[in-house]
């Protein structure tokens, strides 16, 4: 398998566990907005973020303050 294949395949696996550990959570935002996330996705400008149940939008993960465990 070329090299960019495996590159991209292991992106895919990480961004389905951080799927897994996302979906479902509540989190407090930097901003201080809080829910439930309700969808994962990749940003090809900013990466990976979520939209939060009862808020229009979408913020980089880099903004969770505090997470669910």
């Amino acid at each position: 398998m070329p090299a960019a294949k495996v590159r991209a395949s292991h992106i895919l696996v990480e961004f389905h566990k951080a799927e897994l550990e996302l979906l479902g959570k509540a989190v407090v935002l930097t901003d201080g907005k809080a829910g439930t996330v309700e969808h994962v996705c990749l940003d090809e400008l900013h990466g990976l973020r979520i939209a939060i149940r009862g808020h229009e939008g979408k913020w980089p993960v880099s903004t969770i303050r505090l997470a669910e465990r």
